[in-house]
């Protein structure tokens, strides 16, 4: 086990590597960015003073192993050339509770709601309750995150019946446990693709487990269909489920990109979409790293969850 925890640490530090690598040489092979934006009209010694400031007058492969060595060894990953002032590590700090907490909220609704669909999907399947939630499910992927913030933006504000705020967020005190009103349309719009997913992938998974050989036998020895369910079905149903959490993980930061736009909501995918359409070029690599690194955490707590899963999976080998 000790062995396989440090061979797959390894190859998370080998795979970030790369990450980091193959995001700098493809940002560098982008003509332009904030900067060439902000002295395209000053004197030709003030531009190359600024390019100096920020290391552009060095060749890409001497700024690649500056660039390396702030990250590594200074744990500097960069200011913004929009914003002075702003880093990527206080962006982080600052931005990232309120994607988390939004991100959160969607993970526990959608897939809660999903799994359970699923399962009662599974349980009634050929009947009007099974197509029903396929149906609404199919609907739910169909529709663009963008689409239906758009669409819960129109009608459930400034009703008669619903009146939600189209956008802002709670701040201070109110951040993690407080301004409930702000974050139900953000909630309900980036929920409905993983309660889809999962709904389907419940289901799927559940009707391949009910027909099994283990769950037969237990039906052949009497077993209530609550009993079946409960200890041969949904342990087994929960592997390929735990599959796709990294998945899911990375989704977050996705979905944000679009919701946090739309509602203004100030978390990091906001001001991702911000740096990106700026071409401030230290923060979109600071924060694509960023989300790198959650996405390979993701991974390698999967592999461990195997094990808690399906007991057949022995990491000690």
């Amino acid at each position: 086990m000790t062995r396989y925890i440090l061979r797959r640490f390894c190859e998370m530090v080998l795979t970030l590597f790369l990450v980091a690598s193959g995001t700098f040489f493809l940002l560098s092979a982008v003509p332009g960015n904030a900067l060439s934006q902000k002295i395209n009209k000053l004197p030709a010694a003030t531009q190359e003073r600024v390019l100096a400031k920020y290391g552009y007058d060095k060749p890409v492969l001497e700024r690649y192993v500056v660039t390396l060595k702030n990250y590594i060894v200074n744990r500097d990953f960069g200011e913004s050339i929009v914003q002075a002032g702003d880093t990527v590590s206080g962006i982080i700090s600052s931005k990232l509770p309120v994607s988390a907490r939004l991100g959160l909220q969607q993970i526990v609704i959608g897939v809660t709601l999903g799994i359970l669909l699923g399962t009662i999907a599974a349980m009634k399947r050929n009947t009007i309750i099974d197509y029903i939630i396929l149906v609404g499910s199919m609907l739910l992927k169909s529709v663009p995150v963008i689409v239906l913030a758009l669409l819960l933006q129109k009608y459930l504000t400034k009703g008669a019946v619903f009146d939600f705020p189209i956008v802002g967020w709670a701040s201070g005190k109110e951040l993690w446990f407080g301004g409930w009103k702000y974050t139900i349309l953000p909630t309900i719009a980036g929920a409905g693709i993983y309660l889809a997913y999962y709904c389907r992938l419940t289901k799927t998974s559940m009707l391949d487990c009910i027909n099994q050989e283990y769950t037969l036998t237990a039906r052949s020895k009497g077993l209530s269909e609550v009993s079946i369910v409960r200890k041969h079905v949904l342990r087994n149903s929960f592997i390929p489920i735990v599959t796709v959490l990294p998945v899911t993980v990375s989704g977050i930061m996705e979905g944000a990109f679009f919701i946090e736009n739309v509602f203004a909501i100030p978390g990091i995918g906001k001001y991702f979409i911000s740096a990106v359409n700026q071409r401030d070029v230290p923060i979109v690599m600071g924060l694509t790293i960023f989300s790198a690194t959650i996405y390979i955490i993701a991974i390698f707590i999967t592999d461990i969850l195997y094990t808690l899963v399906d007991p057949r999976i022995n990491l000690a080998k």
